[in-house]
């Protein structure tokens, strides 16, 4: 009986341990799953959920994303070389050094709410009204971006980088800590508080007085 018991306690956890190892997802919640390390090979996600999951250097090149929410994941240095991520949400995730500039363009679309975002590349990407709330930005590289509509509401942005960045209509009001050279970014009807101005003048050395 105990044999019986363990052998089945062991195909238990082969399973729990291989249940994204699936080719497709469809409308599943992963919860706890830890995946640090590890590597996916032609897998698709749709409608699923992923609850308080590491993905610690893991390897998602290849892997299709869509219609997901990621919520309290870790993200540090995770590869998504070639991956689709399409209409994703990320809550109160811990995402460093990601380069989602390796992305598939083809409908490439994330918001991030209550996130940690230190160090992503997003270089030459289109996010046009993307959504960026209460998320801590620090040194991402939006070089080259359409963020056209796009809000940054309640955000930290210290040293990111905004260079030939499309920020027409782009909302800073609530953002802080950022340093847009006006010469070389479009800045048509982008919104900015009185107070918030100054991240726009840094390059001329001026002395602003409340």
């Amino acid at each position: 009986m105990k044999s019986r018991y363990n052998e089945l306690l062991l195909k238990f956890v082969s399973i729990q341990s291989n249940s994204m190892s699936n080719k497709l997802h469809e409308g599943k919640t992963f919860n706890k799953i830890n995946y640090a390390n590890k590597q996916l090979i032609n897998n698709e996600f749709s409608n699923c959920i992923f609850i308080d999951c590491d993905f610690t250097k893991s390897n998602f090149s290849n892997i299709d994303f869509i219609d997901c929410e990621f919520e309290s994941c870790n993200f540090s240095l995770t590869v998504f070389k070639h991956s689709g991520l399409k209409d994703i949400h990320f809550k109160d995730c811990k995402i460093v050094g990601v380069d989602f500039s390796s992305c598939n363009d083809f409908l490439f679309a994330v918001k991030f709410t209550d996130c940690t975002l230190d160090y992503a590349t997003f270089h030459s990407k289109s996010m046009k009204n993307s959504v960026f709330t209460n998320t801590i930005l620090k040194e991402v590289d939006f070089s080259e971006v359409n963020l056209t509509q796009a809000v940054f509401k309640n955000c930290d942005l210290t040293r990111t980088i905004f260079d030939r960045s499309v920020l027409d209509k782009a909302d800073f009001s609530s953002a802080v800590n950022f340093d847009i050279n006006p010469e070389r970014n479009r800045l048509k009807k982008a919104v900015f508080s009185s107070s918030g101005l100054i991240g726009l003048l840094s390059k001329y050395d001026l002395v602003v007085k409340d």
